[in-house]
């Protein structure tokens, strides 16, 4: 099992953001670091959920969302270490949508839970394959640093 290190200021950071969403879901790109089998968040860059469909059960990040997040992250020395988004009225575990429309082999997948308004808990999943008939999301490991990292930091990214 991989694992993932975030600090506790963009653990809340992340809650309050599915909060503020809510009953809609919220989605982001979060980028990071990966040293072995721990990949370091820093950043999550929020962004306006495109779907077009039920914006309280879907999320789409639009492709100018994802160059502007590329761009940052190479401009940090950083990479787009994986995606969140928010679960209303759901548990924080991926569904069968989130896993179709799941692309981005390697990286983490957080799911934050909001029940009534209020983030209940924070999953993560690597989004793995050895053949594209076998993607599969494994679960990870979070630690959560008390002390808030220097460089984490959240910025809206402009749809």
């Amino acid at each position: 099992m991989s694992s993932l290190r975030i600090s506790a200021s963009l653990h809340r950071t992340l809650s309050a953001h599915a909060e503020q969403t809510y009953p809609h879901e919220c989605c982001g790109i979060l980028l990071g670091s990966q040293d072995s089998d721990c990949w370091h968040i820093e950043t999550a860059l929020p962004a306006a959920n495109a779907s077009t469909g039920c914006t309280h059960n879907r999320y789409t990040i639009a492709p100018p969302q994802l160059v502007r997040a590329l761009r940052e992250a190479r401009r940090r020395g950083l990479d787009i270490a994986g995606f969140y988004h928010s679960h209303p009225g759901q548990s924080a575990h991926w569904s069968r949508t989130d896993l179709d429309q799941a692309h981005w082999l390697g990286c983490i997948y957080l799911i934050v839970a909001v029940d009534q308004g209020r983030a209940t808990g924070i999953n993560s999943f690597l989004l793995c394959s050895s053949s594209p008939e076998d993607k599969r999301f494994e679960p990870q490991f979070m630690e959560v640093d008390e002390v808030p990292a220097p460089l984490s930091s959240i910025r809206v990214v402009n749809p």
